[in-house]
């Protein structure tokens, strides 16, 4: 079956979603449609899912492709007054789905509005604003839609463009489904990310325990020493190199860069191993040692290190209690990072160990910081080795983006920007990439027109084409 054909009005007044949406100027316009639209989409941070992947799985219905795991819509619907039965209980997924379209209608000027209806033009050539009106003709069209075989994951995949993928890995998984994957000969390419976070939590002793568990069981080592842990993690490392992994990724609270000798934290990993929690400043130690040797293996390797940092996570204990993480409990943090963040960058650099690296800041009030943090560490070694990461989570909206390309280009070189990421669950996220290259184009168009850029459309269109595909190629080698 194939899909509704999407038509845009002819009239000079801009229609909602229309081919000019957040294209406020001729040039804006020419920049999008000449320069970024067609442009291929290289997604090198998301969680999406490789076993759905490998399944080539089918959604039954928009329910499960759109609404199961998104915390964004969670906090939506419970801002609304949705009860939680019908965001992560068990309440058939077409009254879940009315609960979405009855939500949508208050969200005017999130994102939410903007990507929810974005994503229903673009997957599914609906053009009909979603609310409780529509919801029950929606729900029938698309869920029809995804029956068909060209709207399996993989096909949803083909239709955004969407040309490679860095999903994001525990050291002791497995990687089964991306050796699935490739031996399918599916064309897009699937890649594993090295997300070392759950060896870090040294100050939760029990749940650090487990997690050593899954650990010896994957690298075929036993932890009993600090040492012992360096031998599996490396293990590992080289392991998800063998599996095609160029990338690593942690998601940290802030930076740690304490002082630190190996001997000193082999105590606080004996001190913990044995069930003792340690201090604040002994957990902060160990952290500051393994983030180091993790990041010297990455340079070795050649690999792009990713620093994701100001997360203030688990804030409703009770819910979190209930419902687990990755639930919808998460703020903005204000967390100290420039002191912590230079020290941890030097130390690596001293030693000839700082690999690519790309930091997501998710405080507005540090993106300064942030871009003037690359500048100190960009070395002449490659264009923008170092990276201010794109508008991450809460930020990763009109007002967010524009900040974001605002202090990376006042601050650094804007034009070596490795561009948007969809850091999404859902396989309908993709219009995310169009999202960012209508605001960038945006933002380049009108300067144009206002005469504080040349009207030197092939240079900046090339810029543009750059910022939307072709840096992230580059830059990660593929």
């Amino acid at each position: 079956m194939r899909g509704y054909v999407i038509r845009f009005p002819l009239s000079s007044e801009m229609q909602f979603l229309d081919e000019q949406f957040l294209l406020n100027t001729k040039t804006a316009g020419r920049l999008y449609h000449e320069y970024a639209e067609t442009q291929p989409i290289i997604d090198y941070h998301c969680h999406l899912s490789p076993a759905l992947i490998a399944a080539d799985h089918q959604f039954t219905n928009l329910t499960q492709a759109w609404l199961d795991g998104d915390h964004y819509k969670w906090r939506a619907m419970r801002a609304n007054g949705v009860p939680e039965a019908y965001c992560t209980g068990a309440q058939p997924d077409l009254e879940k789905f009315k609960q979405w379209a009855y939500t949508v209608p208050y969200t005017l000027r999130n994102p939410l509005y903007h990507w929810t209806h974005l994503e229903l033009q673009r997957y599914f050539g609906i053009m009909d604003l979603l609310s409780p009106a529509s919801a029950s003709m929606i729900y029938s069209r698309s869920s029809e839609m995804l029956a068909s075989p060209e709207y399996s994951v993989r096909g949803l995949l083909r239709k955004m463009k969407v040309e490679v993928i860095c999903t994001t890995d525990d050291p002791a998984d497995d990687l089964q489904h991306h050796k699935a994957i490739r031996e399918s000969g599916f064309e897009v390419r699937i890649l594993p990310a090295f997300r070392p976070d759950n060896a870090l939590l040294v100050d939760k002793p029990k749940a650090y325990a487990a997690y050593l568990s899954k650990l010896e069981a994957a690298s075929n080592v036993s932890i009993g020493t600090y040492t012992d842990l360096l031998d599996a993690l490396k293990s590992r490392h080289d392991f998800f190199a063998g599996s095609g992994c160029t990338v690593s990724d942690h998601g940290l609270e802030e930076m740690y860069a304490s002082d630190f000798t190996l001997a000193e934290a082999a105590a606080v990993f004996a001190k913990a191993r044995k069930g003792a929690a340690p201090s604040a400043p002994e957990a902060r130690l160990f952290k500051s040692a393994l983030l180091h040797q993790l990041a010297e293996w990455d340079a070795e390797k050649g690999w792009v290190q990713q620093y994701h940092l100001g997360a203030l996570r688990n804030n409703n204990s009770r819910l979190l209690q209930e419902l687990g993480p990755d639930t919808g409990w998460d703020s903005i943090g204000d967390f100290s990072q420039g002191q912590a963040l230079s020290a941890f960058l030097d130390r690596l650099d001293k030693k000839g160990k700082l690999a690519k690296t790309i930091l997501y800041n998710l405080n507005p009030a540090d993106n300064a910081l942030f871009a003037t943090m690359i500048g100190n560490f960009n070395d002449g070694s490659y264009p923008g080795k170092m990276q201010f990461g794109s508008a991450w989570w809460f930020l990763d909206q009109k007002e967010g983006m524009t900040q974001q390309l605002n202090a990376l280009s006042n601050m650094g070189l804007l034009s070596r920007f490795v561009g948007m990421l969809t850091d999404s669950r859902s396989f309908l996220s993709y219009p995310r990439h169009e999202y960012f290259r209508r605001i960038l184009c945006r933002l380049f168009g009108a300067e144009m027109e206002a005469g504080e850029l040349p009207q030197d459309l092939p240079w900046i269109g090339k810029v543009i084409s750059d910022i939307c595909y072709a840096n992230a190629r580059n830059y990660f080698g593929w």
